[in-house]
């Protein structure tokens, strides 16, 4: 019942970013929710499971904002492509220093490919003078809420399968 809770912490994620984020004054200087749920999934699924809920959030997330077509999803490949490699090359486990780095650098990533994009597209000169300031506060946000979120999401998913599994066997035993 992974798929179920995909779909549904994808889309509580966009409906957050979308509508509930851009109206809070504390959140105006957030990061992309949906970078710490690509991370999960890159962390705890096989590709095959979870590169469906890469490429669901980042149509979706496309298609609402008024960016270039594929902004986003290219943002979430790479952050998850990115993960993968990680996980290959150092044992992450449950370590919080490593997973607080993995998070910070997926938003960053993100922001990467956002300013280059604006610059590339841009004829003249579009990025703000406190551009690296709001950057910053990113990261920073990403570091001490990231894996936050990465426990509650790794939360929410055991008690859903046990939930699930355990409606399964009541079944069973009928």
């Amino acid at each position: 019942m992974s798929y179920f809770f995909n779909i549904s912490a994808s889309l509580f994620l966009i409906i957050l970013q979308t509508t509930v984020m851009p109206y809070l004054p504390l959140m105006d200087s957030f990061y992309d929710p949906l970078i710490p749920f690509i991370v999960f999934l890159g962390l705890s699924r096989p590709i095959r499971e979870s590169l469906p809920f890469v490429f669901f959030p980042g149509f979706i997330m496309d298609n609402l904002s008024g960016s270039p077509f594929g902004l986003y999803l290219t943002a979430y490949i790479w952050v998850f492509i990115g993960v993968k490699g990680i996980t290959r090359l150092v044992q992450v486990g449950n370590r919080l220093f490593v997973i607080m780095l993995i998070v910070a650098s997926g938003v960053l990533v993100e922001n990467l490919i956002f300013l280059g994009t604006l610059t590339v597209l841009g004829p003249e000169r579009q990025l703000g003078s406190n551009t690296v300031r709001i950057v910053t506060i990113q990261v920073l946000w990403a570091v001490w809420t990231g894996p936050v979120f990465l426990m509650i999401f790794k939360k929410l998913q055991g008690r859903l399968d046990a939930g699930f599994r355990a409606i399964y066997a009541r079944k069973g035993d009928s």
